[in-house]
Order: structure tokens, then sequence, then C-alpha cells
């Protein structure tokens, strides 16, 4: 992707802070990763907007059941992640590891 550069004024404070984070060469795509977080907000924020504009409100019963379903899956992504590593490591870590 092309890149083009942009004056932009930030607190002071917030900037040295995040320059002091992320080091040398790293404020420019630490605030382009944050800029694409925020549209991605917006979009999901326009679609929850046009969702509940056809199908009317998401309820509490609706978010805890999605937030349950949410859960479930980290765990089940984790349980995976696990299995994969430890069938990855050489057979004389997992002795070691056991």
């Amino acid at each position: 992707m092309a890149t083009k550069k942009y004056t932009v004024t930030l607190p002071e404070e917030l900037a040295e802070a995040i320059r002091a984070e992320v080091g040398p060469g790293g404020f420019s795509r630490y605030v382009t990763h944050a800029i694409e977080r925020q549209r991605e907000r917006e979009r999901l924020h326009e679609a929850v907007q046009w969702w509940e504009s056809e199908y009317g409100e998401i309820t509490e019963a609706e978010l805890a059941e999605v937030e349950a379903e949410h859960r479930d899956l980290e765990r089940q992504h984790a349980e995976r992640t696990s299995a994969r590593e430890a069938s990855e490591q050489p057979h004389g870590q997992k002795r070691e590891a056991a």
C-alpha cells in the first residue's frame, strides 16, 4: 500500500507516551493501527444500527447469548492451540514437561 506523509496535531503527553512504548519508527504504524481499529468500530456500529432498524433493538438476553457463545469459542480455540503446541514439541521435550 502506498503511503503519504500527513501532519496531525496530538496532545504532546499522549504522543510522547506512545513514542516511548513503540520505540523508533513505530509511531506511524501505531497510529495507522489505531485509525484502522476506529474505522472498524464505526463500521460495526453502522451494521448494528442497520440490524436494529430492520429487526428491532438487540436485547440483553441476545447479548448474553452471544457473549456466552464467544466465551465458548475462545475456550475451544485455546484448547486446540494448546493441543497443537503440545503435539509440535519434540518427543524429548514432552517428557521433560510432564
